[in-house]
């Protein structure tokens, strides 16, 4: 009988628990679940056969298996505040090899840095894989002055003489310990039940990837650092739902002595929705106010729409259930806080260029154009086949 073929496997031990972010892993990045970030970027390394997110959480779950990841469920004594990483990696090694799969080389992968280089993964299983070394670490290169507090409170030197202060050049490199990600044999790991063993070797990443989120400064500045490197990139949602005030329009309205409101909308997004209708990528229109302009607008479209709605985000659920499409293959575009809720569930959340502050920090892309200014185009646009 042939032996199974020894699969290299990336583990993200991804518990619901945490005092320090509340719901830390769900947290996004660049509009992207903190969990799902590590999840794609062990997917897209060379040489990772599976990824498997172990969890305690049901929200957790769902977003990792919409992400493409194996769930192993995390049983409650393993995910305390005081449970071990690599308890979680055993138990999900126990779990793998126990329906029959050979596991060679584990990848442990942490879901807190946000910005996790797959080919750094791809290196670090190549290193154990071609036995160069049993364990690797991530890590980037530094020449800082390090100090320590004695008990008195006094400053010690720790990697210099403090009397001399060579030039940088002249100085010996070191290497910060990323916590990003670590990868070992699995026949070692049994036997030693920790990260480093044997012989251990570095993976050197860049210093910009090794932000690690532990509080809400750290996690704001992940969000302003994702923000500014982001590129334009393929939408490759196959549904768009968007906000009608401050999406279609540039949110003002225009009020007669009747009180009848008329709106200013953008032709080029009426060309952009045909464009999108004949592409037949499905659209709705979810809107919180009643107001006969809203319908109007949508027949004209020939798009549905559902408005007069006050929880966006049950009724985009609802919707998406009845017409048997996930949110995590839904764009949803918005301008305002009372589109937070929707923006949270579904796979693409999309921001207008002049939303809400909160609502730009929630999304996955903020667009170049305003509310009734080609907003609705500029998404379609983005998601029509190239």
């Amino acid at each position: 009988m042939t032996e199974p073929t020894a699969l290299t496997v990336a583990i993200i031990p991804a518990r619901g628990g945490s005092k320090g972010v509340p719901g830390k892993n769900l947290r996004r990045v660049g509009g992207i679940p903190l969990v799902e970030r590590a999840v794609r970027a062990a997917s897209a390394a060379s040489g990772v056969d599976l990824v498997v997110v172990s969890t305690d959480d049901a929200a957790i779950a769902a977003v990792a298996e919409g992400a493409g990841a194996r769930v192993v469920a995390r049983p409650a004594e393993l995910a305390g505040d005081t449970a071990s990483s690599e308890s979680a990696l055993l138990h999900a090694l126990d779990v793998l090899e126990s329906e029959g799969a050979r596991v060679g080389t584990i990848v442990f992968v942490q879901a807190t840095s946000p910005f996790i280089p797959s080919e750094g993964i791809a290196e670090a299983v190549d290193q154990i894989v071609s036995g160069r070394f049993d364990s690797v670490f991530s890590a980037y290169e530094t020449y800082g002055f390090l100090w320590r507090r004695n008990a008195e409170g006094r400053a010690a030197a720790i990697n210099h003489d403090a009397a001399h202060r060579p030039r940088r050049q002249d100085r010996e490199p070191h290497y910060l310990e990323t916590g990003a990600f670590y990868a070992f044999d699995a026949v070692g790991f049994r036997r030693f039940q920790h990260r480093f063993f044997g012989q251990v070797g570095i993976v050197e990443v860049p210093e910009s990837s090794a932000v690690e989120i532990d509080d809400e400064q750290q996690l704001a500045l992940a969000e302003a650092l994702a923000a500014a490197s982001a590129l334009p990139e393929p939408i490759t949602a196959s549904v768009l739902v968007t906000d009608f005030d401050g999406v279609h329009t540039d949110d003002t309205a225009t009020v007669d002595s009747e009180g009848r409101e008329s709106v200013r909308v953008s032709r080029e997004d009426g060309m952009g929705v045909s464009r999108l209708r004949r592409a037949g990528i499905p659209m709705l229109i979810l809107s919180t106010e009643q107001n006969p302009v809203v319908a109007r607008r949508a027949e004209k479209l020939k798009v549905p729409v559902l408005h007069g709605i006050d929880d966006k985000a049950s009724a985009l659920a609802a919707w998406a259930a009845e017409h048997g499409i996930r949110l995590a293959d839904i764009a949803y575009v918005g301008n305002d806080v009372n589109d937070l809720g929707a923006l949270g569930i579904v796979g693409w959340p999309i921001a207008v260029a002049n939303a809400h502050p909160q609502v730009k920090a929630a999304a996955r892309v903020v667009l170049s154009r305003r509310g009734g200014e080609g907003a609705v185009r500029e998404v379609i646009e983005r998601m029509l086949p190239r």
